[in-house]
């Protein structure tokens, strides 16, 4: 293999990151043609194709999918091997890839990214929404966030936040409309604001306890989300009671914004984690958004 070649590789690997090639030249910040022209170089260079393209999607080849894995285990090494004497230097830097859910972003990583820039300015950190079940390695990201029952068992994971309730809120408006629901039964007379899992393309059925046992509860109204902030705003507006997170609608509750609805009916979730693979743990730009999700919660109010 000729050294020419080597320049062109991170460019490959963009490329099979993102299963783009315009994805890939907006990552690296250059053109679609001189991405195309890098991966060609390395095909004619090597002597295999390394993708398959079509109009919609690219896609390894099987030649080109166990060079892309010596190539991302090689790379990964190096830029782990820089960032490490970065460290020594007291700087970290490089990319942290982070797959999160929506809602996890307000909720645990906001205050950790604010920290994380005044502590380590060199170090740029890259936010995925996603509310499907990705597979964070296959995806190239170093880490994801999730609620804890969800993390699969061979993934280290790292508390991020304290336990927190799912409860179903209203406006006050609303409330004085429709009337408060005494049951869960009652729900059915009410317009409730629904959430689809978009993974699954199904409605996500309300989780909730009654005579101490969980239920799942499908619920119908006049507007179904796929985004849990959105239908905070759309509770606030007075259209109908939503099922959320309570951290995301504390201060809402707190102010009289919203009342919580059925607050016997409310479930306990094990709270959100930072999880990642066992051999990413030594590195210092996850090692540093780790201290900074412990300083973040030591200085966070005790919850009632």
């Amino acid at each position: 293999m000729h050294r020419s070649l080597l320049p062109h590789f991170p460019v490959v690997l963009a490329v099979a990151r993102r299963r783009s090639f315009v994805g890939a030249a907006n990552e690296l910040g250059m053109g679609a043609s001189a991405v195309s022209h890098a991966v060609r170089t390395v095909e004619d260079g090597l002597g295999i194709p390394l993708f398959t393209r079509t109009t919609r999607s690219v896609a390894p080849t099987e030649a080109g999918a166990a060079v892309l894995a010596v190539l991302d285990r090689t790379f990964g090494e190096i830029e782990a091997a820089l960032e490490r004497v970065a460290a020594d230097r007291g700087a970290v830097t490089g990319l942290l890839r982070l797959n999160a859910p929506r809602v996890a972003l307000p909720i645990a990583l906001t205050p950790i990214l604010a920290l994380l820039a005044r502590r380590h300015p060199a170090l740029t950190v890259e936010v995925t929404s996603d509310d499907a079940l990705t597979d964070i390695v296959a995806e190239g990201f170093d880490a994801g966030i999730r609620l804890g029952e969800m993390i699969e068992q061979d993934m280290v994971a790292a508390r991020l936040t304290p336990p927190f309730a799912a409860i179903m809120v209203a406006a006050p408006a609303y409330l004085a409309a429709r009337g408060r629901p005494d049951s869960i039964a009652a729900l059915r007379a009410h317009n409730c604001i629904g959430f689809r899992l978009l993974a699954a393309q199904r409605l996500y059925a309300w989780e909730l306890r009654q005579d101490g046992a969980d239920v799942a509860v499908a619920v119908r109204g006049s507007v179904i989300v796929t985004d849990p902030v959105y239908a905070r705003e759309l509770a606030l507006a007075g259209i109908g009671i939503a099922y959320l997170f309570e951290p995301l609608v504390h201060a809402d509750l707190q102010a009289g914004r919203l009342c919580q609805v059925l607050p016997e009916a409310a479930l306990t979730e094990p709270g959100l984690f930072l999880y990642f693979p066992r051999r990413s743990a030594g590195t210092p730009k996850l090692r540093a958004f780790l201290d900074a999700a412990r300083a973040v919660r030591r200085q966070a109010p005790a919850t009632p």
